[in-house]
């Protein structure tokens, strides 16, 4: 009779074990399995993206003489405020999940939108650019630097899309109570990509247009 547990314990047990398990994911890491797998993908993106950097490095060397170039091309004035607008957006991200981990939904629906509006006007800027850029003589078969130069930075721009699609999908859950502060994660996934891109982008922008030849 020694061995019956006291009721009130047995009441409390459970809930404990429910919060240890809630307060550490069930990794090695100490992080969800979801976080670990976007981290494995956005390393993967590391070295796509340093691969590309390379091949556009390697092909500016090998630009012949006479031929069409950064000089000839680049507006650095217009590509910096494009840029400012992108980095920008990774200010509205992070205010966008602090509302939602304190639930506060209306304002979080601000501020995605804000983010998605913020990626949409770095995309227009970018097409604009190459508009402008085809305009002068730069086509993507012109030579090996436009070859590489829009692989490159067209290949982020494609990220940037992909995430401004993530970023209306979170927003249209939002508004349809399928997102709140229990399911938060899920933002904070997408954000973790989104600064990935922004981080990327002012490699890129360093490295392309600061340094041009």
């Amino acid at each position: 009779m020694t061995d019956v547990a006291d009721p009130e314990a047995a009441r409390t047990a459970p809930a404990s074990t429910g919060h240890e398990a809630a307060a550490h994911p069930p990794t090695t890491t100490g992080l969800t399995h979801n976080k670990v797998a976007m981290w494995l993908f956005l390393g993967s993106e590391c070295l796509l993206f340093g691969a590309l950097i390379t091949t556009y490095m390697f092909a500016k060397s090998r630009l012949p003489a006479g031929e069409i170039g950064p000089n000839d091309v680049f507006d650095i004035p217009f590509t910096s405020v494009s840029s400012f607008v992108l980095l920008m957006s990774s200010l509205t991200m992070v205010l966008a999940l602090s509302a939602l981990t304190r639930g506060e939904e209306r304002t979080f629906r601000v501020w995605i939108a804000a983010t998605a509006l913020l990626g949409g006007t770095f995309i227009a800027g970018q097409v604009y650019e190459f508009t402008v850029f085809y305009n002068l003589g730069l086509g993507y078969t012109t030579n090996i630097f436009g070859s590489a130069f829009y692989t490159l930075t067209g290949f982020h721009g494609a990220h940037v899309t992909i995430g401004i699609v993530m970023l209306m999908s979170a927003l249209v859950a939002s508004l349809r109570g399928r997102l709140s502060a229990r399911n938060a994660e899920t933002v904070e996934l997408i954000g973790l990509y989104w600064h990935f891109v922004d981080i990327v982008w002012i490699l890129i922008f360093t490295v392309i247009y600061l340094f041009p030849q």
